[in-house]
This record gives C-alpha cells, structure tokens and sequence, in this order.
C-alpha cells in the first residue's frame, strides 16, 4: 500500500492535452513482499496525452540493454488502455523528479510493478471523468477501450485526444482507491512485445555513448597507472603538445579515490585517433606506492596457508559441526576458486562533456547518473543544478557503469580545454581499470549419513578486505544455501588485504558462489550414492518458508517449495534420467535464488578426447512470480544470464601481477563466441507471489551445471575457473 493518498498531479501540456506526473512516494523492499519496512525506493513516471491522440510516456531509468525502456512503459500503457502502437517512449534525463534513476539489482520490475500501474489507471480514471461531464452522465457508466472512452447505453465514444485537454482540469484520484486490472483482461503485459530500437541497433544507426556528436567536439584520452592508484611524479606532455593534431596535454593531479579523478594525463586532439596515437608516446613516471607486489599466485598462496588454520571470523554456526563430522558415513573436502573477471562491456567507457560558463552539460551511458552529477559537482566545485546528465543507452553495463570515473574524467577535461570534450577508453583502459569481480577462495567440508542425506557442511571462505571492511561484493551473507536446511553447518571467513577495485557484477557475489557452493553439493550427492535431482528435493524438505536472519540485508526469506517446483520442472524439460548418454557427454544440474528469484538449470555437454568441450544444449526454468511482463524480453533475458555465465566459466579470468591486471583485450579474456553458444531453452513457472526482475538470476546457476555436466561427462571435477586452464583430455 503506498504510504500518500495523492501523489500524481496533473496539468496541461504545452501545446495542450494532458501531462500526468507520478510522485510515487517510498515504497520499501519489505513493501514489495507484503511487509511494512523503512528502506524507501522513491520514484517517478510521466505521462503525456496530445490532442491528436499521441501518448508519450516516459522511461526513466537507464537502459543498459535489460528492456527496461519497454518494460516500464508497458505498466502505464496497459493501465491507460492505450494501444501499444500509438504509444511513443522517450528517454529521462536525469532529473530530481525521478529520484532513484538507476539499472542495478533487477529491482526495477519489483520496486515498479504497482506503482506505475497505478499511475496508467488514474490517467484512465480521469479521461472517463472527462468524458461523464461532456455526456452527462455517472462515471460509472463508462468505460474504456484502447484510446477512447465508451458510454455503452448511449452508443457515443470520444477519444484520448478529444479529452485530454478536459481531462487535465479533474482532480487526481486517490491512488487507493483505482480498480487496477484483471490480468485476464490485459492487453499489452504478458504480451511478446519487440524492442522499439531493434532496428536502429542492428542497422547500426546512432544511439549509444560511443555514437554522441556535439558541435565543436574534440577527442580525449587519458592515461592513468597501471598499478591502481599511482601518483604522477612527471611526464612529457610538454613534447605532446606539439604532435600533429593535438589541442592539449597536461597533466591531471586528482585524489585517491579510485572511483573518482585520479592522477593521469589526458590528451585532447582533432580526432580520437591522434590522440590515442599522441598518447603511445607518452614518457611517464609513476609513484606506483605499496602495493606492486600484489599478484593472484600470492593472493592464492595466502588463501591456501590461511585454510589451514581457523577462520578469522564465524558468519554463521548452527549444531555441533565437529561431532556430526564425527558420525558421518562419507566425509569430503573440497577447495574451490574463481578469480577476479571484468565486466568487458562491448562498449568500453566513455563519456562526452561540455562544460561553458560554470554550467556542464553530460552525456552519459551510466546506469547510475545521480552520484555520477555528485561526483562531478564535488570534483568541479560546481553545484548540482548546473549540471545536465543526459541518460544515453549503454552497450552493457553488467554492474560496471554502477561507477561514475570515465564521467568526472570528461566532466574536468571539457572544464580544462574550455571545449565539448569526448573521452574514450581503450579496451585495455577498460579491463585494467575496471571495479572487478572479487576472487574468492571456499575450503569445503561435508558430511552424509548412511542414507545419503546431508549431516554437515562446512566453509572456510577466504575473501578480500580493503581499509579494513571486506572488499566490495566479496562478503557472503549467513543465509547462504545450505544454511538452515542442514542442522550443523558452520560458516567462516578470512580476509586478504586489497588494493585493487571491486565492485557488482551481473548476480554480485552469486555469480561467483553459485559456482563453488552448487558444485560442491553435486560432489556430496556423487559422495550419497544419489541421483542429483533427489539429493537436492531431499535436502529442501518439504514446501515452507525459511526466513532470513535479521539484518540491514534481510529480504523475504527462502521458499523451498517454489525452489523445488523449478527443479522439478528443469529436470522434466531436459528429460533428466529419461535418456542414455553416450560416453563423453554428460547433464550437469545447478539450482540457486537470488534478486528474488528461484533458477535451476540442467546443462548438457560433450566433451572430446582431445578436451574441447562442446555445450549441446541448456534448459533454463524460472520462477519469477505471477506475471512476465514482456515474455520475449523475459525469454532474451534468461538465455542472455545463462550464455554470460557459460561465457565467464569457460575462458574468463583476470591476473594480477606486480599490482596490476595482466589481461588487456579480448585475446585473453575470452567471450563466448557465437561458435559456442548452445540453444537455451528457456521456461517460466507463474507462482502467486508479487513478479520480481529478470536480469541477473538466472547467471548463477549456468557456471555449476556445466561443471557438473562435465564431470559426469569424464569423471573429471573442475573446481577453479575458467575451465580454459583445465585439461580435460583423456588418454586411449
């Protein structure tokens, strides 16, 4: 229930017709789930009615390639009734009336879901009013079809555009009392619905941060430290200036904030090509500070020496681990890694700028462009409201474009020059500067009774702290699957100091735990004597809700029932135990919740005597709720998940060495190519829970399955990534 009787408010549009606007008050994670809460999501939507009829509607949210840009809209158009074809959608700036304009945590159908249906049926509500006092007749005797309102016993009908005009001068309903819907009678939800911008995107038209043109414009560069956060001590700019081409080079002295400008040297030209040529000649000295013997061997080293002694810190113990240890009939140990990846958006990172008279003016592929102005505001020591971020569509973001340094780097270099600036990365910028996804270190220990059931479990997780906090996205909560479905279970962590940047990728922290957790649990099932698909109903137990342990992470608890219905529905899809497979190929299962959201997967996968692995096909189920909103965006979305995550455990890792990344391009850091991607399959189970997002929960559970597909394929458990670095070979 929304917490404010009235927060839409209504007007002429220029020009006439009517402008809606939503002030959609706090709506808590809790609220979503059923439950009152304090942590508040504020949000906005537009709606504009002209008097020709058009609707325009507008997306507020950053599109990072999720749908997002359809999926919102399609809430309020449905609730209008408008046709989905006279409906036109443009893209927010950033703007202080859509607060919380960001793409991260598939938050935007759960936090949405509601309140912009609400918006859609109280514009509908007032065009029938509209319409009663042109008839003179109740409002109750109307109706609405798409575009118009309908006065049944009278036969009249007048348009969205006849009244809209009209229709602004209504009071705004009170949002508690609108009739939402029967989702038996939507039109537009639950419909295939094509992206508006297919065509721009495959015929190669404009429209990306990489695409942006400015009158005046120049092209930048910057060069920073190899070895995050080293200082300049000097450089040869002065010999820069003079290459052909170049308008600028100077040297910037920023902070240490890794997120923010740091020291470098940036090199404005004519085109981006001179500069990026002018930079290969750069002479620079670096203070590279204490951190350039860092590297992943020591990090691994360090891990394994760690393992060998108690854990820094218990998350998490239930029973007595040590004496069910004890009693156990098959005990096993596992040590599990996965290393540091880059998000290797296709886009690399760029940003323009222009910047006139104490005001700049931004354009931006963020997913994030509220603490991208703070950070400019801060940095330039200009207010915030002389700044204009304008949201451009970004090629990928995957948790990378949640940070904001290509945009403070453009922002001062425009400031500078005194001219609209592009700036633009390099791949290499892009993989050795990026918020990378934690390595993590998981020394396993589980134990199964007689009858194979799962009697203790046990990890030692060795993560990374930086300032003394655990790194960005490398903690594990207490919730963590297994825990409160084994009764003695133990939970532990240590900590490796940290220099270089962290941050979400694509499921934070269940990309990477996904993999080591699901995997080990097909090791104790093989360990059981059991069928996978039994060992994990057995171990879920009986349909109930398992709550999450209180905290500021606290979310809805686990359904065991609904983590069951999707792996008993993946296991029908792929005809799990129904077919006999030839020697080298295995199935492979994973199952995992996160963002709201229950995934299980069945991978199937050949692998040759010479070791190449071949993936034949993957079954994706889902339960996401009660409604898929766009089911062709619901369907690209899980194979996308499923094929990012395949991708990343197949030939993804990220090296340090001295103090910095070892990888630069995609020779090295390897995505999946089109040769490798196998079909997915991909099926929704419609539960009566509220819907939930779509982006990220289906990526945890691909990385396990095909490493269990393999290992029943050879016999042969991969427990690090990526798989690349594996010899899976067999000898005649």
């Amino acid at each position: 229930m929304l917490a404010r009787r009235n927060f839409l408010r209504a007007s002429l549009a220029i020009g006439g017709g009517l402008l809606l606007t939503a002030s959609i008050p706090g709506i808590s994670r809790a609220a979503i789930l059923g439950k009152a809460g304090p942590d508040v999501v504020v949000l906005n939507a537009y709606v504009r009615i002209a008097p020709d009829g058009r609707v325009t509607i507008t997306a507020k949210n950053p599109e990072v390639g999720q749908g997002v840009k359809i999926m919102l809209p399609m809430l309020i158009a449905e609730e209008l009734d408008v046709a989905w074809a006279d409906v036109q959608i443009e893209q927010a700036d950033l703007d202080s009336r859509y607060p919380r304009q960001v793409a991260g945590g598939s938050t935007a159908t759960p936090t949405n879901w509601l309140p912009l249906r609400q918006v859609g049926a109280a514009g509908r509500q007032m065009l029938i009013a509209a319409a009663a006092a042109e008839w003179n007749v109740p409002a109750a005797e109307c109706e609405t079809t798409p575009g118009q309102v309908v006065h049944k016993p009278s036969g009249r009908s007048l348009s969205y555009g006849t009244l809209a005009t009209k229709a602004a001068a209504f009071p705004v309903p009170d949002v508690n009392g609108l009739k939402l819907k029967d989702p038996k009678d939507f039109r537009i939800i639950g419909k295939p619905t094509r992206n508006i911008e297919v065509q721009r995107i495959v015929t190669g038209q404009p429209m990306f941060g990489i695409d942006v043109s400015v009158p005046g414009m120049l092209y930048a560069v910057f060069q920073k430290c190899d070895v995050h956060g080293g200082r300049l001590v000097r450089s040869n700019v002065a010999t820069i200036r003079n290459l052909p081409g170049v308008r600028a080079a100077f040297e910037v002295k920023g902070g240490t904030d890794l997120h923010g400008l740091l020291d470098g040297v940036a090199v404005v030209a004519d085109s981006w090509w001179l500069a990026n040529r002018a930079r290969q000649q750069l002479d620079i000295t670096w203070d590279e500070g204490n951190i350039a013997g860092q590297s992943s061997a020591d990090f691994a080293a360090t891990a394994a020496r760690m393992a060998k002694g108690a854990p820094e810190s218990i998350l998490r113990e239930d029973g007595d681990v040590k004496a069910a240890f004890g009693k156990a009939a098959h005990v096993i140990e596992a040590a599990y890694h996965y290393p540091f990846l880059s998000h290797i958006d296709l886009e690399p990172q760029n940003c323009t700028a222009r910047y006139a008279e104490g005001k700049i003016e931004i354009w931006a592929p963020t997913q994030n462009p509220a603490p991208g102005a703070k950070l400019v505001s801060a940095t330039l020591g200009i207010p915030e409201s002389a700044i204009t971020v304008h949201m451009v569509r970004a090629g990928g973001g995957f948790g990378r474009r949640l940070s904001n340094d290509y945009m403070v780097e453009a922002a001062w270099i425009s400031k500078v020059v005194g001219a609209p600036v592009k700036l633009l990365w390099t791949r290499e910028d892009d993989m050795r500067h990026d918020f990378y996804r934690p390595a993590g270190f998981h020394f396993f220990k589980g134990g199964v009774d007689g009858d194979g059931r799962l009697l203790a479990f046990s990890d030692h997780f060795v993560t990374f702290s930086q300032d003394g906090d655990v790194a960005s996205s490398a903690d594990m909560g207490t919730a963590e699957f297994p825990a409160r479905l084994v009764e003695n279970l133990q939970f532990g962590t240590s900590m490796i100091p940290l220099r270089a940047p962290t941050g979400p990728m694509r499921a934070p922290r269940s990309n990477g735990l996904g993999f080591a957790f699901q995997s080990f649990l097909d090791e104790l099932a093989h360990t059981a004597g059991k069928d996978r698909v039994e060992f994990a109903l057995n171990l879920l137990g009986k349909p109930r809700l398992l709550p999450d342990p209180p905290g500021p992470r606290a979310g809805p608890g686990f359904d065991t029932g609904r983590m069951r219905g999707v792996i008993e529905l993946v296991a029908d899809k792929s005809g799990w135990g129904k077919q006999k497979l030839p020697n080298g190929t295995g199935m492979g299962l994973a199952y995992y919740f996160s963002h709201l959201g229950y995934f299980a997967e069945v991978v199937k996968a050949t692998v040759s005597s010479a070791g190449a692995i071949t993936i034949d096909n993957v079954w994706v189920v889902g339960d996401i709720g009660s409604q898929i909103i766009n089911p062709l965006n619901a369907e690209n979305q899980a194979q996308g998940a499923a094929l990012d995550g395949i991708g990343a455990a197949l030939g993804q890792a990220v090296l340090i060495d001295a103090g910095k990344v070892v990888q630069g391009n995609f020779d090295t850091v390897l995505p999946l190519r089109m040769r490798q991607a196998p079909p997915v399959e991909v099926h929704f189970l419609v539960t009566d829970h509220p819907p939930t997002g779509l982006g990220e929960p289906a990526l945890p559970p691909a990385l396990p399955a095909l490493a269990n597909a393999i290992f029943a394929a050879t016999g042969k458990r991969i427990r690090s990534l990526p798989f690349k670095d594996h010899d899976l070979s067999t000898t005649a």
